[in-house]
């Protein structure tokens, strides 16, 4: 199974995030996966197989409890797998930060005008 066919899955997609946060519990992760999926609990332990099974988290015993966390390299891989990509969003939002200073560079000179961008006509007597 490709990466992208393990994290295509919404609820899988749904347990890394929460997963992200910090080491969680299989009974905290399926607390939260069923109230969001209305999913059973069995069905939440078969995702967490497959993202154990395919190197996205790792669990460890504690006591009578499981305790899972994301394992980073599987994401790491992504990300490389990703990079020959970047170049079609970094140029837009570079582009998008330079047209955000200008707003800021422009607001802020027209607060130094004093007028907040307007100015006003001194008429001579007539």
């Amino acid at each position: 199974m490709h990466a992208f066919d393990v994290l295509g899955d919404p609820v899988r997609r749904r347990i890394l995030e929460l997963l992200g946060d910090g080491e969680l519990s299989s009974g905290e992760v399926c607390a939260v996966i069923r109230d969001e999926f209305g999913i059973s609990q069995p069905a939440v332990s078969q995702h967490l197989r497959v993202l154990r099974e395919h190197g996205f988290a790792r669990v460890r015993p504690e006591g009578t409890r499981r305790l899972y966390a994301v394992e980073p390299q599987a994401l790491r891989d992504v990300d490389e797998w990703l990079e020959r990509f970047r170049a079609f969003w970094a140029q837009p939002l570079d582009a998008l930060e330079t047209e955000i200073a200008r707003g800021r560079r422009a607001r802020r000179l027209a607060g130094q005008d004093g007028g907040g961008g307007s100015t006003t006509e001194k008429r001579s007597p007539t």
